[in-house]
């Protein structure tokens, strides 16, 4: 079959669920994935051609994106922060809003000019890995710790951490469950904690789209509607035994609880305490520092 005629079925099958423009980007993700093939090869030549015995990846996949599931999981990978990543259901797909978290910890780091060699940093409910080993690689002498709950989430970052060549300790714990939390996790002290935790509140379910509803792991994303704050408490209780004076604490957040996310993290004793705004100009970071 003819490269161009493939495409032209991704289009007929999928424009109308994701647009033109998206179906594009998707097909020559697969192509590339699957075939080695770019945007550039097939405009260079309409000739191409993949053969029958080829073809099965690209179909599956094609039916994958006809029942939204995501592209990342579709081929196993993503890019954040300019690295590459494996995902999987296991792992909640890295967002630009997070890169923005990355960016916002490294600017804070290297405005506080601290020793690289004595900067440790602990990322909680880790994931792919993906704030851990992004700022592993930009920092390459700190100390970086990160903690999820899940198992499989951490065997997934543990990989992305050999793909990207950063040593990193990882361990498992719920940060909801002392009981759950080693002698490794209780004695740390440290400069930086950084968490994006659960933060959708189930009333905000209908606002998420169903390739993200349908796929991506709920543990990661959803808490109750009564207790929306749970994990923020949870982190900011661990935060102030845990990090040393001076030291820094970085949340992701929910956009409509900005405020309330704010005040309960000075109530624990933070000070500096600083909402800060993502590229589409929601409340979407926090920064405060210890005393």
């Amino acid at each position: 079959m003819l490269v161009k005629d493939l495409k032209h079925i991704f289009h007929e099958t999928l424009d109308v669920i994701y647009g033109e423009q998206e179906v594009s980007s998707f097909f020559f993700l697969c192509t590339a994935s699957f075939f080695n093939i770019s945007r550039l090869d097939l405009a260079l030549d309409r000739n191409l051609v993949i053969t029958k015995a080829e073809q099965q990846p690209i179909f599956d996949a094609l039916e994958a994106l006809k029942n939204e599931k995501p592209i990342q999981y579709i081929l196993g990978e993503t890019a954040f922060y300019g690295l590459p990543f494996k995902v999987n259901e296991n792992t909640l797909i890295p967002r630009p809003e997070t890169e923005e978290l990355v960016a916002l910890v490294l600017h804070n780091i290297k405005k506080q000019k601290q020793n690289s060699k004595a900067c440790s940093i602990l990322d909680i409910g880790t994931g792919s890995g993906c704030i851990a080993i992004s700022l592993a690689k930009n920092i390459k002498e700190a100390q970086v710790y990160a903690i999820d709950v899940s198992v499989k989430a951490l065997e997934k970052a543990k990989e992305n951490a050999v793909l990207n060549a950063v040593d990193i300790t990882f361990i498992e714990a719920n940060i909801l469950n002392k009981n759950s939390w080693d002698f490794e996790l209780l004695d740390l002290k440290l400069d930086v904690i950084v968490s994006n935790p659960p933060y959708v509140r189930n009333l905000e379910k209908t606002e998420i789209q169903n390739n993200v509803l349908n796929n991506e792991p709920h543990l990661a994303l959803f808490v109750e509607d009564d207790n929306a704050l749970v994990f923020y408490r949870a982190i900011s209780e661990f935060a102030i035994k845990h990090l040393k004076p001076n030291g820094q604490l970085f949340f992701e957040i929910n956009e409509y609880l900005g405020k309330e996310t704010k005040v309960l993290v000075e109530r624990f004793g933070f000070k500096d305490v600083e909402l800060i705004q993502d590229m589409y100009g929601k409340d979407r970071m926090l920064k405060a520092d210890k005393i």
